[in-house]
């Protein structure tokens, strides 16, 4: 691709240099021991266990592993081998040094890391409980309150904090302030005193104001972390040491990188820098799906719906971080139509198996992250499309799908099909199937669809149905998208994404939504703002041993 690819979002254990891993038994613990010099870019220092994307990368790679390679781990232990310090959150300099842009992306990608523990927990029974250690302050504590339970050391000094208003002139940017008032339930006057003070609180304070749920003194704090770490373990779903040997390898993903695109087996994407378009195009398996646990298991990571859903997700996020000015997303697919609704009934068959159902979340998790790229989302389903079952999700993920009108050659003609598993398999992060989302849940256009789950759709039948945006015939087909992507193209990438994530995300809340919307907006207002990030902001001044000169003015 092109040198404006500089972020790899594929690494492995032994190349961490900032996680580490344990495994006994039930139990994994994870533990953060940030190297200073290890930071992904240059011109900043990662002290007193901060953090910046190069650390988050790892964490991402860690769990995915640990859903997959090791099934037994039914709790993650997340904690410091610093000395009392557990997180001091997101490199404070590297946030001055940083591009607008890469503020949001870095933000952005931790949000979904964090949320992804939150997914692990409640659908595929992996829980996470965080030893806080030592001091524990913003995108430190913001992982925190993404685990299960919180035990904090009781030593007088130790604490929780979210400090960012009144040191940085920001906001924490990865989900903080939604979830201590909507996951923990905070009260609002304690929130408040809690998030505009810099100490932060310890000890007994931090239990009754919900803020973490236990304290321990040093000599007792192991014992009790691993006694309410096994409690969790007792609640968990996973197969704990029943599948210790089933574990599946996570290999390399094998690509190849051109100027203007990257080839994996079942993902393709193609830039045209001139048009400002990037194509995905997606194929269906090459031929059946293995259909039993063994052969599934044999597969291993090879398994198709496993590695199309691994390669999407490296695609999306590279696309996402390195190709900023590609600002539509022509969303494509290819293939055998049967052998892509066979792989989703294999799926349906065996949801229950572990491997399945972190199958099934790794495309969950995928889908949701395609949802909230801040990009414009095309659907073509032209001749040779397999928009079916699980693929597609793709078109309903898209701000407008164009489906090939052929009523002259009806067997030549694309063809929408969908799947049980489009009927709330995977959710987006409002927690509503696509369908959902489309019809707003009204009862007769979901029931229409449900009535037609397995039938092969022509244009005609999509546009009744409301699958579709239009269908033009073979006469409109190309100059109807090259106008719809032209105009596109011309329009402000300010405006779209505003304009495309108040549509995407309609009806229902959650606090992820919640997370994603209310509070990014406002972190992507405050850190375009002098107050923050201006000559004087309090961004820019931090640790220089000057004052932030703030404009009083309420705006």
């Amino acid at each position: 691709m092109s040198t404006n690819f500089a972020v790899n979002y594929e690494t492995q254990p032994d190349q961490y240099r900032h996680w580490s891993w344990r495994i006994d038994g039930e139990i994994a613990t994870l533990s953060l021991d940030i190297q200073e010099d290890g930071g992904i870019l240059p011109g900043y220092k990662l002290k007193l266990n901060s953090y910046d994307l190069g650390v988050d990368i790892e964490l991402n790679d860690a769990v995915q592993r640990l859903r997959f390679e090791h099934p037994q781990v039914k709790t993650v232990v997340l904690t410091s081998l610093k000395d009392r310090i557990f997180c001091s959150g997101a490199n404070i300099f590297m946030l001055g040094l940083s591009t607008h842009a890469w503020k949001v992306n870095f933000c952005k990608f931790t949000n979904e890391t964090r949320n992804g523990l939150e997914d692990s927990s409640r659908h595929g029974g992996l829980k996470f409980l965080a030893a806080v250690n030592g001091a524990c302050a913003g995108g430190g504590y913001e992982l925190a309150l993404a685990c299960d339970d919180i035990v904090l050391v009781d030593d007088r000094s130790s604490s929780v904090s979210l400090p960012e208003v009144p040191l940085l002139g920001v906001l924490p940017g990865t989900g903080g302030l939604t979830r201590i008032t909507d996951k923990r339930h905070v009260r609002h006057d304690h929130a408040d005193v809690f998030c505009t003070s810099v100490e932060g609180v310890r000890g007994q304070r931090a239990v009754d104001w919900r803020l973490v749920d236990a304290i321990a003194k040093p000599a007792q704090f192991s014992a009790t972390v691993a006694e309410r770490a096994a409690a969790l373990a007792a609640k968990s779903e996973r197969p704990g040491m029943a599948a210790a040997n089933e574990g599946v390898k996570l290999h390399p993903l094998k690509k190849k990188i051109s100027a203007d695109g990257v080839d994996y087996e079942y993902v393709q994407v193609v830039i045209d820098r001139h048009k400002r378009t990037a194509t995905l195009c997606v194929s269906a398996p090459k031929s059946p799906v293995p259909d039993t646990l063994p052969a599934i298991q044999a597969a291993g990571d090879n398994w198709y719906p496993l590695q199309m859903a691994r390669e999407l997700d490296d695609a999306i996020l590279v696309l996402r971080t390195n190709e900023l000015d590609i600002g539509t997303w022509l969303l494509k697919t290819q293939g055998n139509a049967q052998w892509a609704m066979q792989s989703d009934a294999v799926m349906l068959q065996h949801a229950q198996h572990w491997l399945v159902r972190e199958t099934m979340g790794l495309l969950r998790r995928t889908l949701a992250r395609l949802d909230v790229s801040s990009r414009s989302l095309f659907a073509l389903i032209d001749q040779g499309s397999c928009f079916a079952g699980t693929l597609a999700e793709l078109a309903l993920a898209a701000d407008r799908s164009y489906m090939l009108a052929l009523p002259d050659d009806p067997a030549s003609a694309p063809q929408l099909q969908l799947s049980e598993l489009n009927l709330g398999y995977f959710p987006m992060v409002n927690h509503q199937s696509r369908l959902q989302r489309r019809f707003y849940e009204e009862e007769a256009p979901m029931q229409a669809v449900r009535d037609l789950v397995g039938q092969a759709l022509n244009a005609e039948q999509a546009v009744a149905l409301g699958l579709v945006t239009a269908a033009p015939d073979d006469m409109d087909w190309a100059d109807e998208i090259r106008i719809a992507i032209e105009e596109r193209a011309s329009m402000s990438p300010d405006s779209l994404t505003g304009l495309e994530a108040n549509l995407r995300f309609s009806q229902k809340e959650s606090m992820e939504t919640r997370i994603f919307g209310r509070l990014s907006a406002w972190q992507n207002w405050i850190f375009n703002r002098p107050n923050a990030v201006g000559d004087k902001g309090a961004l820019k001044v931090y640790g220089k041993g000057e004052k932030a000169a703030f404009d009083m003015n309420r705006v």
